[in-house]
């Protein structure tokens, strides 16, 4: 070997590695602040107000030592709510032009409130649960706390440019009033006001969401992503796998086959939306298999969408089978079909599940065909027997929707994260599942 090919050699040996270190670093650069800002739905600073909503509305945790706190934050917070009502009582006592400028202030200081602490003393419960609570997560609280302190101004004192924006301490509206004290108090008491404590909220993934996920978890997204995934991949596996063996096994090279082909090639590449589009106008409003969106409708199309990729995998799993397994079975007495299932399958299986593996994590992931023909953006866990009738919320769809359409985006930013950490665990755990049972499959054969 002269030194130059050693030379071209070593770098292309330098090149494999590092390309492979660049795929690491893309995943971890994509994994870890996945993982990070996921876990935030998980594990987080709870407030009291957080353990009154569990309790109320999950019957959970200790009621004795719910109402110890509610009474501790009660007297944390007495002061400030006596600064609120002498304002008030002094407030028709003002001149007309500084009581309306006052009284508009106050009601957007009272609104400010509500958001951070929840209800004022003596107001009638609202109907909304959003609404009936204060802050329940400390990060958020912060947010608020500083919505309460500083007000949003807007300058428009330069003819020559736009509005500007500017905060200003809303201590200064209040200035010479009983309310003036209010803002250095609550700066100083929140803490002992909501009394945050480290929660680790694992029923996240098992409760369903209360009120648009403003509160609770994510099961009903998990659960249909589950139905939608695997059934895709029930209906498409066999179609693909009898489709392989008769393109590889059976079929002659002629104009029908390479028609075939053709089609299966176009099909791969068709943009996933026009599978949505497809399965709507198709399995929906023509064939009727549903009276409306079902997670059969959507597993009929996500097949449809992932059935080219079994296919393609499938034929080249068959075609590495060698050619001497077949002749071997047909030696013996057995028929092509009897020799293709009982030998050329069971030695091709790890590489059909390889394009199976494939597939899974595609129909999990996928958002477009799902819109028109399975997901909803909110709705209960589906039971076994109404998937052939009823939609489900999906984890793909959802992330979309609580990240864009949602009134209040910001405000579930941890469920967003957290439903994006969902989703990428799933489609790691069923690759995991198929890899290892693929591996099993190998070792088996192998002897």
């Amino acid at each position: 070997m002269t030194p130059g090919t050693r030379f071209i050699e070593r770098l292309f040996t330098a090149a494999c590695y590092g390309a492979l270190a660049v795929m690491v670093a893309a995943l971890l650069l994509l994994l870890v602040p996945i993982f990070v800002k996921g876990m935030g739905a998980l594990v987080f600073h709870g407030t009291v107000e957080y353990r009154r909503m569990r309790h109320e509305l999950f019957d959970r945790g200790d009621g004795a030592q719910l109402a110890r706190e509610q009474a501790q934050m009660q007297r944390a917070a007495q002061p400030m709510y006596a600064m609120l009502a002498e304002f008030e009582a002094a407030l028709p006592t003002n001149p007309p032009a500084v009581r309306a400028t006052q009284a508009a202030a106050l009601r957007d200081l009272q609104q400010r409130l509500r958001v951070l602490l929840g209800p004022l003393p003596g107001e009638p419960q609202p109907a909304l649960p959003r609404s009936q609570y204060g802050q329940t997560r400390w990060d958020r609280a912060q947010v608020k706390l500083h919505e309460v302190l500083y007000a949003e101004v807007w300058d428009y004192s330069n003819p020559d440019t736009m509005g500007q924006k500017m905060e200003v301490p809303r201590q200064e509206q209040f200035a010479g009033t009983a309310l003036a004290p209010l803002f250095p108090f609550l700066q100083q008491h929140t803490r002992a006001i909501l009394q945050p404590r480290l929660t680790c909220y694992w029923r996240f993934f098992t409760d369903a969401s209360r009120d648009a996920h403003f509160f609770g978890g994510i099961k009903p997204e998990l659960v249909g992503t589950l139905y939608l995934t695997l059934g895709a991949v029930l209906l498409a596996v066999p179609f693909g796998v009898l489709s392989a063996i008769y393109l590889v096994e059976f079929a002659r090279d002629g104009l029908l086959v390479r028609v075939l082909r053709m089609c299966m090639n176009t099909l791969a590449g068709v943009p996933s939306i026009v599978f949505g589009l497809f399965g709507l106008a198709c399995f929906i409003n023509t064939m009727h298999v549903s009276p409306s969106k079902s997670v059969l409708a959507g597993s009929l199309t996500l097949a449809l969408l992932i059935l080219p990729t079994i296919i393609r995998a499938a034929e080249e799993a068959l075609r590495a089978v060698p050619m001497t397994y077949r002749e071997a079975a047909i030696s013996l007495g057995a028929t092509p079909w009897y020799a293709v299932i009982s030998t050329v399958v069971p030695a091709a299986l790890p590489g059909i599940l390889t394009g199976v593996v494939i597939s899974m994590g595609r129909a999990a992931g996928e958002t477009a065909p799902i819109i028109f023909t399975a997901a909803v953006s909110v709705g209960q866990t589906l039971r076994i027997w109404d998937v052939l009738t009823q939609p489900t919320p999906v984890l793909s769809w959802n992330i979309y929707n609580v990240a864009t359409e949602h009134e209040a985006v910001d405000e579930i930013r941890h469920v967003q994260f957290g439903m994006v950490l969902a989703l990428v665990a799933l489609v790691l755990l069923l690759n995991g599942a198929a890899i290892i049972l693929r591996a099993r499959m190998a070792r088996a054969l192998k002897g």
